[in-house]
């Protein structure tokens, strides 16, 4: 069990961010604010592949005037996203955003900043101080010579001083950056000197694959620490793919209640009696289109497959020209090979509909003894394919000398 830091809350609309809630997905829209309806669809794409708050560019007038339209039809909260222009964050509330994000490597005004802080602070607006790497005050830069994490963090608690100073206290905090141990130490660093909740992100991660393993290796990571309050993933490719990382890491580190397939497989070995990878995909693809909320075991064959995958909701192996159904480790059903998927799909539907319990007493009888004598066929066909006999001899000979 993750014991995460204590924060302070906020609520970024009706979300609550901090102070023990529940980690929350966010992911930034890509289309231009002023096309209204476009912004929209993308806005209630994200919030349909998991994201609880969605930050939209206000970059100019038009940007606002689209924000005024946008906010009171979206699903989820809206952050805008501000450079530069102080104005455009006071134009931003006058829309109804329910959270701001300024840069202070791009706002420097001191009583800017602070005008900024009031005006959300008689709305009852949070603010997210967004210090970036890639855009630190050139005096902080001067300073350490570099965007290092010690630079980020002092960014940070200026910014935090100057709302500070004007009584304002909904804030959380972000110190991005491309590198990832520098991103985690920043917000090491960062999480032993304030209370306020953290926005937890590898900026500038690029486009997946390794867009997405930067972004698990940083975030993941400072999760685990129980640092971490809300995150975001920042990738090069369609946003809706971020929401999905984002929400699944979370399920993953059971920081949230599934609501989305999770799907295991073997990585196959010389037992597989089918294509595993070929099995898996199309697996995947119909149950994600299913919705199905469920963990899902494929497993190339049925000697070892059942019993290793037996924490999965529901599984198949294969064996010799059959697929074996099984729930929780137990064979249930045994069906033609090439039913392998389509039965998965039936099963898993009832087992989402009548439970464990009831599908697991509607089993076939003869499932598990089928399962049990193509096991032992293979066994005597196949012999020890994967040499593990062998190996362990040899490990022990190792040992021994």
């Amino acid at each position: 069990m993750i014991e995460r830091r204590e924060t302070r809350q906020i609520h970024v609309g009706s979300v609550p961010v901090g102070g023990g809630s529940e980690v929350t997905v966010q992911s930034m829209t890509t289309t231009k604010t002023a096309d209204v309806d476009g912004t929209l669809a993308q806005v209630y794409a994200l919030a349909g592949a998991g994201a609880d708050i969605v930050r939209i560019t206000c970059n100019d007038v038009a940007a606002a005037q689209g924000l005024a339209e946008i906010v009171p039809r979206s699903p989820v909260p809206i952050v805008a996203d501000i450079h530069f222009q102080y104005r455009l964050a006071l134009a931003a509330l006058e829309a109804g955003v329910h959270a701001l994000r300024l840069n202070p490597g791009n706002i420097r005004n001191e009583a800017h900043i602070k005008e900024v802080a009031r005006a959300a602070g008689e709305r009852r607006v949070p603010i997210r101080i967004g210090v970036n790497g890639g855009s630190l005050d050139k005096d902080l830069l001067a300073k350490y010579g570099s965007a290092v994490p010690e630079a980020l963090v002092e960014s940070a608690q200026t910014e935090i001083r100057y709302l500070e100073d004007v009584g304002f206290h909904d804030i959380k905090i972000s110190v991005k950056h491309s590198h990832v141990p520098s991103m985690v130490e920043s917000y090491r660093q960062l999480s032993e000197r304030v209370e306020y909740p953290l926005h937890l992100g590898v900026t500038e991660a690029g486009p997946p694959p390794g867009g997405l393993i930067k972004s698990v290796a940083g975030i993941a990571t400072l999760l685990l620490e129980g640092i971490g309050d809300t995150i975001r993933f920042s990738l090069t490719a369609d946003p809706v793919e971020e929401a999905k990382a984002g929400r699944q890491l979370l399920e993953y580190l059971g920081l949230r209640e599934r609501a989305g397939l999770d799907l295991i497989a073997c990585p196959s070995c010389g037992r597989a009696e089918v294509d595993v990878i070929e099995v898996a995909g199309e697996a995947q693809r119909r149950l994600e289109e299913a919705e199905m909320p469920i963990q899902v075991a494929v497993m190339g064959c049925v000697v070892n497959g059942p019993g290793e995958a037996r924490e999965a909701d529901i599984g198949i192996a294969a064996g010799r020209g059959k697929g074996h159904l099984f729930i929780k480790g137990q064979v249930v059903r045994v069906v033609p090979e090439d039913e392998m998927v389509d039965a998965l799909l039936d099963e898993a539907q009832k087992l989402i509909e009548e439970g464990v319990d009831a599908r697991l007493a509607a089993a076939d009888r003869m499932a598990e003894q089928l399962a049990a004598e193509t096991a032992e066929e293979l066994l005597q066909i196949q012999g020890d394919v994967n040499r593990s006999q062998e190996r362990r001899a040899r490990v022990a000979q190792i040992v021994e000398e």
